[in-house]
């Protein structure tokens, strides 16, 4: 069996502070939900209104009667409510870590019936005895939360197993013992192909166009270079903005170059002269910024008119036979587009079919068009500029605050105006990765640069032959392209937008068709560079859902707007559509405390047969959709056309039937022979598995804090995952903080595991940014980005270079009560200067008071938990 990511270092220094909210709640919404689970809504069935628009299609006999556990989150000190108190019903029951917290309410009530009809504890080897393939119980064991049976393991053997022999399991932080890996935990064991970084391809497919820009030679070419710097809060709190324009009047400018900005868009401009209330249009000459206009007006630098203004101002008084366009901002890839005005609020940004509309207005073609922002290598991006661009530069990851370096390609362009445009992307490339990994070590870069007159004519027709053939795996076997997706590069990941690298796509998928799309992308992207802590970012990347398929319809009017071919189209919609009937019909939970205390299982009902599965895809395409994961009203209208014109529902229903994660297998934890715990799941389960990941709460005296989620597991080679645990957990300065994981690079030798702590910087909202990689095995703090309201703009920020010494951070947890609602999100432990020091170690927490969950997610992205961990 392959091993399971590598898990970080743990350096335990001992015990850590006390865990505890402070002041009043922050009305931020779930710090969590990004990458976690928190305010995700819960499958169907879970509300009253989903429970009267698909009354027919769940069990409907569990009571609502709460009345025999209304003591349990009162007793049991730091064990109750959701994991402690006690509670009993006839000769059973519970206490400790038994049935006071988790199963209190529905589910408390179903296992009491159970346990009743089976003749109390002996009769658990009835009910449970299939779960591992025979066994007998132990008689008279009281913690309903643990059997002692004897497991068989995978090849079908009843011989009687202890836990600690089957097969040796490793460290709870991962291990070389660990005998399952999954695609979708975030790990990357390096390029799945060839990497294509740091090579220049000057060759062209016969297929391209013609250049519209002519270069004249012997350094006879004009170039005007136009740079539309929407500078909004990435220059009033940290001055990237007036960083970058410094570095243009650094560079040695001669006059076949003019250099044309326009700024805008910020409250508050650190270069003195520069305007807070209006844009304005500079050129950088003879070392200094001149003033060419000092009114351009005061609209929305998002506005498309302004760019168009801004280009056609450029066209009239410095024409050129070469002219390039930089877009300086947040970027938010293919659904959000370019920028985020913080002047004119409510703004909104520049999407694709905006910046189509700019383009098209300014009445020019440009040599090249660059973004010096987040997330804009998308193919979308690329085909909709190729006929207004002969390349593209733009980074597929989200960019470090620090952005473009521009002086020295500026300077090399000016001393040869001639320059060919790759030699120009290359040199753009070179400068950007080359002085992120001197001054901001552990924050991931990428930049590329892309023939967009070669992509133009050659992707289209192998775009809609992988889109065609992908759409039949869909139906024949969405786990394979399920798997494929979620083990391929994901970009700006914690803000769930959707974008992943499309070789590697490809790469993952393997079809004839794919393998012609990968090379048509490679060929077409001419230069293209990431940091060493990252692979598999071959150039450009394309919308593919997964996370939040709400965003398909989005996606739909994007691609109608620029006029995207419908195949793919089709594609995409078909993959949400299955992921949405499976999310529907297998019963997983919005959340582990909504899931433990409201039902035994750790989630909502599940379809128990086929016809009820083919009953509930009909309920959604009847509009019954308004819960299932994130989708709600409109948002689940792609449903209806995908299951009504390309997918055959009965067939649909059969696969979902045939490949459900059986959440039943995670009922309970099994006390084996030896005296250890443990969770036993088959090969075709565990082959169900996207994710696997330790959720800790606190119980604080008052309801809990969760703590986060870490890929910290253990499972041997006979699919068994321990329920051991040593109660520790990440803290900065010993402060236990909230932690979720969001990647794993591993080549078997080197290795980064990056993830992110939710804090206010300065009082504003962001997360810190956590690396552990060889050289610093303890850890550091990389960095820190900056998180918008997504009400203020779905851009996403630039990460932010580096933190300063008079900054202080407070962490931010989210809080829920013992019904398991979300209450609000509160400031955590002590606040901490950054001048202070920020030491990352592990640090043992209060037993009595932390409570730990696995996560299970499957290939239709839903989610299950476990029992608390004995």
């Amino acid at each position: 069996m392959a091993t399971t990511p590598r898990g970080r270092k743990k350096n335990v220094s001992g015990e850590g502070k006390d865990i505890y909210k402070r002041g009043e709640g922050l009305g931020t919404g779930p710090v969590g939900s990004s990458e976690g689970y928190s305010g995700r809504p819960q499958g169907p069935g879970d509300s009253e209104e989903d429970r009267a628009g698909l009354a027919d299609l769940f069990f409907n006999a569990v009571s609502t009667d709460t009345s025999q556990s209304q003591n349990s989150s009162q007793q049991g000190g730091g064990l109750s409510g959701l994991f402690g108190g006690s509670s009993q019903s006839g000769s059973s029951s519970s206490s400790g870590s038994g049935l006071g917290g988790p199963f209190k309410g529905k589910g408390l009530i179903i296992i009491v019936l159970l346990l009743l009809l089976l003749g109390g504890g002996g009769g658990l080897s009835g009910l449970f005895g299939n779960l591992f393939g025979g066994g007998t119980a132990s008689q008279g064991n009281n913690n309903n939360n643990t059997i002692v049976t004897q497991p068989h393991n995978n090849t079908g053997s009843n011989t009687a197993t202890p836990f600690s022999s089957l097969g040796g399991l490793s460290s709870i932080f991962g291990g070389s013992n660990n005998a399952y890996s999954f695609s979708g935990s975030g790990t990357s064991s390096g390029w799945g192909i060839s990497a294509n970084t740091a090579k220049l391809n000057t060759e062209v497919d016969l297929q391209a166009r013609a250049k519209r820009t002519t270069i004249l030679g012997n350094r006879k070419d004009v170039f005007t270079l136009m740079i539309y710097m929407c500078g909004t809060d990435l220059e009033s709190q940290y001055g990237m903005a007036s960083s970058d324009l410094k570095e243009m009047v650094s560079a040695s400018l001669n006059d076949n170059v003019n250099l044309i900005v326009m700024t805008g868009g910020c409250r508050q401009w650190r270069v003195n002269g520069i305007s807070n209330s209006v844009n304005q249009i500079w050129q950088v000459k003879d070392g200094k910024l001149h003033q060419l206009e000092a009114n351009a007006g005061n609209a929305a630098m998002t506005n498309p008119n302004t760019l168009s203004s801004f280009i056609q101002f450029c066209k009239a008084n410095f024409p050129a036979n070469r002219n390039a366009l930089i877009f300086w901002d947040h970027g938010g890839g293919t659904l959000s587009g370019y920028g985020h005005d913080e002047r004119v609020s409510g703004s909104g940004s520049m999407n694709l079919s905006g910046i189509q509309t700019a383009l098209k207005n300014g009445g020019m073609t440009f040599d090249f068009i660059g973004f010096d922002t987040c997330l804009m290598a998308t193919a979308e991006t690329a085909l909709m500029l190729s006929d207004y661009a002969d390349y593209m530069v733009a980074s597929e990851e989200t960019e470090p605050g620090i952005g473009w370096f521009y002086t020295n390609w500026l300077s090399a362009l000016s001393a040869n105006t001639s320059m060919p445009t790759i030699e120009i992307g290359k040199n753009i490339v070179d400068d950007f990765v080359d002085t992120c990994a001197r001054n901001c070590a552990g924050q991931k870069a990428t930049l590329s640069l892309v023939d967009l007159a070669e992509l133009e004519k050659t992707l289209p027709a192998d775009l809609k032959e992988f889109a065609t053939t992908t759409s039949s795996q869909i139906k024949s076997d969405y786990k394979v392209v399920s798997k494929a997706r979620s083990a391929t590069r994901e970009f700006g990941a914690s803000n769930r937008i959707d974008q992943i690298d499309l070789v590697d796509l490809a790469n993952k998928i393997g079809s004839k068709e794919a393998d012609e799309l990968a090379k048509t992308l490679l060929s077409a992207i001419k230069y293209n560079r990431t940091s060493s802590d990252m692979t598999n970012a071959y150039g450009l990347s394309m919308y593919f859902p997964y996370q939040r398929v709400g965003k398909v319809n989005t996606a739909i009017q994007t691609y109608q707007a620029i006029g995207m071919d419908e195949e793919y189209l089709r594609c995409i919609r078909d993959f949400a559509s299955v992921e949405t009937g499976g999310q529907a019909v297998s019963g997983g939970a919005a959340s582990p405390l909504g899931s433990l205390l409201s039902n035994y299982t750790g989630g909502g009902q599940s379809a128990s047969s086929q016809d009820m599965v083919s009953s509930i895809l009909g309920g959604l395409l009847g509009g019954n959709y308004n819960n299932v994961s994130g989708l709600s009203g409109l948002a689940g209208s792609f449903l209806g056309g995908s299951f009504g014109r390309s997918l055959d529902v009965d067939e649909t229903a059969e696969y979902l039937w045939k490949n459900r994660f059986d959440k039943d297998q995670l009922k309970t934890w099994t006390l084996f022979e030896d005296g250890k715990y443990g969770i036993h799941l088959k090969d075709e389960q565990w082959d169900l598995v996207q994710k696997l990941e330790l959720n800790l709460f606190v119980d604080d005296g008052e309801g809990y804090i969760d703590m986060g989620l870490d890929n910290v597991f253990s499972i041997n080679q006979y699919g068994v995952l321990s329920g051991e645990y040593d109660y520790t957990w990440l803290a900065i300065n010993q402060q236990p903080v909230p932690y979720y994981l969001m990647h794993t690079e591993d080549d078997g030798t080197n290795y980064s595991i990056t993830g992110r702590v939710p804090v206010l910087l300065n009082g504003k909202r962001a997360e810190l940014i956590l690396v552990f990689d060889n050289q610093n095995e303890d850890g550091y703090v990389a960095g820190a980005r900056l998180i918008y309201d997504d009400q203020e703009t779905e851009t996403v920020a630039k990460g932010v270079t580096e933190l300063a010494a008079e900054d202080t951070i407070d962490f931010i947890c989210d809080y829920y009560d013992y019904q398991g609602n979300y209450q609000d999100s509160y400031l955590m432990g002590e606040q901490i200067r950054v001048g202070d020091g920020l030491t990352i170690s592990n640090v043992t927490v209060n037993k009595a008071k932390a409570q730990a969950a696995y996560r299970f997610t499957d290939i239709y992205n839903q989610q299950y938990w476990t029992p608390v961990l004995p």
